[in-house]
């Protein structure tokens, strides 16, 4: 019959309490390991009638282990540090965080630098030009205090039909951008390109557009400060299909199309723009639009919008749909993430040109989320059509001296602006030439 094996179970309060005699004691038939009439084990692991274990590992009635693995006793293990062991300890520490320090350091500095790295390489894209030869009339004082106060960059929308191309073409959009540097607050004003001013400063009137279109960015902006009395010396010049590629970057913008802008825009229409314009852009030509309200559209629509002329309202209402276009962009890029936002870089970099340094566009760039486009109008403010001065139909600033003063007081807040000498020969000249003054002007609605 199988020898059974009976087992001592002891709970965890009776350990150390055993009675040491035999009785109420169960043996186990098994020699190394069987309990003594004390309670003790024997062998390497036997305990002694103290409780305590022999050999290496044993536990003396101490509570403390012997050789390599004794236990220091309670006040053994709680006694305080050295001097010396203190002073090692803060070492370790301080050196622990002065490491911590040096890589958050090292960290950031990288991040800067590929920041730094990235931006470097998506302005490289952009066409530079640095203009030496810009003018402007004599200011006096005030004036030109009141300017130093304000930013003002010029734009150039060029329609040349060329990518690539910023030296010369057909300026079909001007716009003076006018930026508040306390305040952040951004108002743009578009001169109407058939407006009749001095193109060169020798006196030749002409439609500004001229000025581009004969002698590039530096002439448009010579003639914008002689005929304003302002001292711009940065400009901004967009590619035909720029437009057309920060639209579809930002997914599209909606607008409201009257049935005169549909007409207009559409496959067997007057113009057809869109057709037009995508041919231009080699470019596969989108679907017609329709009219109505929030009309969605891409970015060769949204350029063929901004390019209409043949409508009631001519080349005002154009220079309307142009502000309306950028305000729907710049309310897209404000509600975009730094991933759109790299998208619409990659796209529309490659189509500008400008003089403005790697400092003064990042010094821009650094408060972007401040800006707030506070207002758009165009220039002049009182006007009227006329075919007197070349044959040609243009805008006669009426008169240049009135509505220069109005400018500046839009754009800086200056009602009192004293003009240049230059500003008031150049108004009596448009005024001789075309016989029209300021009684003369009409409300055209825009």
């Amino acid at each position: 019959m199988a020898k059974k094996e009976i087992y001592n179970i002891e709970l965890p309060s009776d350990r150390g309490n055993k009675n040491s005699t035999s009785g109420g004691m169960r043996t186990r038939a098994n020699a190394s390991g069987a309990r003594s009439s004390s309670g003790a084990r024997s062998s390497s692991g036997a305990r002694n009638s103290s409780g305590a274990r022999s050999s290496s590992g044993a536990r003396s009635s101490s509570g403390t282990r012997s050789s390599a693995g004794t236990r220091s006793s309670s006040e053994q293990q709680r006694r305080p540090l050295t001097k010396k062991e203190r002073k090692q300890r803060e070492k370790e520490r301080k050196r622990k965080k002065r490491r911590k320090i040096l890589f958050v350091i090292e960290a950031l500095a990288l991040i800067l630098l590929l920041v730094f790295l990235f931006i470097w390489l998506k302005l490289g894209l952009i066409s530079w030009d640095d203009l030496k030869n810009l003018k402007t009339n004599n200011l006096d004082a005030e004036t030109q205090a009141m300017l130093d106060g304000y930013t003002t960059i010029a734009f150039f929308g060029v329609d040349n039909r060329s990518a690539g191309n910023y030296e010369s073409g057909n300026s079909d959009s001007i716009m003076l951008c006018c930026i508040n540097n306390d305040s952040k607050e951004v108002k743009v004003v578009s001169v109407y390109r058939d407006t009749c001013l001095d193109v060169d400063g020798e006196g030749t009137y002409k439609k500004c557009n001229y000025a581009y279109n004969h002698g590039g960015p530096e002439q448009a902006i010579n003639m914008l400060n002689l005929n304003m009395d302002l001292d711009i010396d940065k400009y901004v010049a967009v590619d035909f299909y720029a437009l057309a590629e920060m639209v579809d970057a930002f997914g599209g913008i909606e607008l409201d199309i009257t049935e005169q802008e549909a007409f207009a825009m559409n496959s067997g229409g007057s113009y057809c723009y869109i057709w037009e314009t995508a041919t231009s852009a080699g470019v596969e030509v989108p679907p017609d639009v329709p009219a109505g309200q929030n009309v969605h559209v891409n970015g060769i629509q949204a350029v063929a919008y901004a390019r209409i002329r043949a409508t009631s309202g001519g080349d005002f209402a154009r220079a309307e749909r142009q502000r309306i276009v950028l305000e729907k962009v710049i309310e897209k890029a404000k509600d975009s993430n730094i991933f759109t936002l790299n998208k619409v870089a990659d796209a529309v970099f490659d189509d500008i040109g400008t003089n403005m340094t790697l400092n003064q566009i990042l010094g821009l760039a650094k408060g972007v989320s401040d800006y707030q486009l506070a207002d758009t109008a165009g220039f002049p403010f009182d006007k009227k059509t006329s075919s007197v001065v070349d044959g040609s139909s243009m805008v006669i600033p009426c008169s240049l001296e009135s509505n220069v003063k109005k400018l500046h007081q839009y754009m800086y807040g200056n009602a009192d602006a004293k003009l240049s000498d230059v500003v008031v020969s150049t108004s009596e000249d448009i005024e001789e030439i075309s016989g029209l003054d300021e009684e003369d002007a009409l409300d055209y609605g825009y």
